[in-house]
């Protein structure tokens, strides 16, 4: 991946100190302010490459289109439900988190949260502090030999699946990513849905917030579940339907619930958190020394090390960035590029673009085929007016505007190795182009079926005219070129002789004009790589 600079950071919330410290080390200029409001994180952030958050600021679409100079946005912690990744992604705009970073902490919450509903701690200490002694109110229950059921068997729910097993509990869980032949080996046997609500004493979810697990606790769940089963949640607020969880805590359907995380942060609603069986508190998953100085650690090193063109480590928005960090890949997401300015150049009266085939071809090109594609992208979609196409964004642009991008690799089969194929449709009519690379250069092999005798060098100022062989042309463009005061470099022709041919010519710079060669040539495009 070519360098990402990043200069200035802007960190908007309390994060660890050695955050602001490696990255000032890193030669990054850093500046913490924090309780800032929309309007006032939208005036402060047009100044910074990066920003630096927690889960308070809200990093809205608005927010982010009105910060030109952004390119990273930086979580310290796991998830990222309080950015628009999709508006980051638009704007070219790498969205990362550390999703390792305070896996412990909000385990170990959890498992204090399970522990404590079961035997009535804080209630039985507040009781206490008023100056009582009621040891028949707060008779609780063993969790040895009680059901868990984990929903999200990610990191965390490993986690707590792990502690929970050693108090002696059965351990179930739900997971549409994580194999159950993976959560088997750590002790708990996947299920459906269905088949886990009636199995459980305990309830605890550790999903990400989106459309499928919004209320995934809800009326007709609760229903499903044993008669007071207690409940979890050290997530985020909105897994469980608040109403439907207070319907089932008056019902005694649900015996209790530990909520770290609510729909409103603080609720203003207080019904949840003063019902005398809710155990709450103000969002403390993450708030430990250990994971905050993780977190804090972890974002700046992401930062920094993607900045050095180390690796790319967190990010949620930009996976096809993961294998462009070695020198051969810059190589080939400049021939990628390359390939895409010259059909976009040479097509520009054809537009607009319906599809993109992009081909690798031979083994050493067998792990590019993702990057290269979007490389490709970027050369065609460059000179689109307002577009600003970046390996990050032009995706979703070229699927915004329409155009059907195909990808794929093929072996060599006795064919040069190391070859990349486009072949882009316009107005009904393709066009195709391949190239490699020559040493460290990006070269240019063909041209809608002009095969170049010698491959075309895809640097300086480049002349692409499509016309019929003849003795006399390039005579008769030199001619034309010295007239404008441009000067002939290089010359690729084609090896076919027939037909309409396209021909490349390096020059000393580029015509003002390309009129002045339309008596000579059917079509011509002039390009600056």
């Amino acid at each position: 991946m070519a360098p990402i600079s990043i200069k200035t950071v802007l960190i908007s919330e309390s994060v660890d100190r050695r955050c602001r410290a490696i990255l000032e080390e890193n030669g990054i200029r850093v500046t913490e302010k924090q309780n800032m409001k929309k309007d006032e994180l939208i005036a402060e952030l047009k100044d910074y490459d990066g920003l630096v958050v927690r889960s308070a600021t809200k990093v809205t679409a608005d927010v982010i289109n009105a910060a030109n100079n952004l390119k990273i946005i930086g979580r310290a912690g796991t998830g990222v439900d309080n950015v628009d990744v999709d508006a980051a992604t638009r704007k070219g705009v790498i969205v990362m988190n550390t999703p390792s970073g305070n896996t412990i902490s909000a385990a170990e919450l959890t498992c204090t949260l399970l522990m404590s509903l079961s035997r009535n701690v804080p209630q039985a200490a507040m009781s206490m502090k008023q100056g009582k002694w009621d040891r028949k109110k707060f008779m609780g229950t063993e969790l040895y030999g009680k059901v868990l059921g984990i929903v999200g068997l990610g990191r965390i729910g490993k986690e707590v699946a792990s502690r929970m097993q050693s108090f002696g509990m059965k351990t179930i869980g739900y997971d549409p990513v994580t194999p159950p032949e993976v959560s088997a080996s750590w002790g708990v046997e996947q299920m459906t849905l269905e088949q886990l609500w009636p199995q459980c004493d305990y309830i605890t979810v550790h999903t990400p917030l989106m459309p499928s697990t919004v209320g995934l606790l809800n009326d007709e769940t609760f229903a499903k579940c044993k008669k007071g089963v207690k409940v979890v949640n050290c997530a985020r607020g909105g897994i469980i339907d608040e109403a439907a969880l207070l319907r089932a805590l008056e019902s005694g359907q649900c015996g209790g619930a530990g909520l770290d995380v609510f729909v409103e942060e603080p609720p203003r609603d207080r019904s949840l958190v003063e019902h005398p069986h809710v155990i709450s508190c103000p969002h403390l998953g993450a708030s430990t020394e250990e994971a905050q100085a993780r977190c804090g650690e972890d974002i700046a090193l992401q930062i920094v090390n993607m900045v050095k063109g180390k690796n790319l480590a967190g990010a949620v928005n930009a996976q096809v960035l993961a294998s462009t960090f070695s020198k051969e890949s810059h190589q080939l997401i400049k021939l990628g590029e390359a390939i895409g300015v010259v059909l976009q150049s040479c097509t520009s009266s054809k537009k607009p673009f319906s599809q993109v085939q992009v081909t690798t071809q031979g083994d050493c090109m067998k792990s590019s085929t993702g990057f290269m594609t979007s490389a490709v992208l970027v050369g065609l979609l460059n000179h689109d007016s307002g577009c600003c196409p970046n390996l990050v964004n032009v995706l979703s642009l070229a699927t915004e505007s329409g155009i059907v991008v195909n990808q794929g690799h093929c072996g060599s089969n006795g064919a040069p190795d190391g070859v990349c194929r486009v072949e882009i449709v316009a107005n009904g009519s393709s066009f195709k182009a391949s190239g490699s690379l020559q040493g460290e250069v990006p070269v240019l092999l063909e041209l809608s079926d002009s095969v170049f005798r010698q491959p075309v060098s895809l640097t300086g100022n480049l002349l692409f005219f499509k016309a019929s062989a003849s003795p006399q042309l390039l005579s008769s463009v030199a001619g034309v070129l010295a007239t404008e005061g441009v000067e002939i470099e290089s010359f690729s022709a084609p090896t076919d002789h027939t037909g309409d041919l396209w021909y490349c010519v390096g020059v000393s710079s580029l015509l003002q004009d390309l009129s002045a060669l339309r008596p000579l040539v059917k079509e011509a495009a002039q390009v600056t790589m």
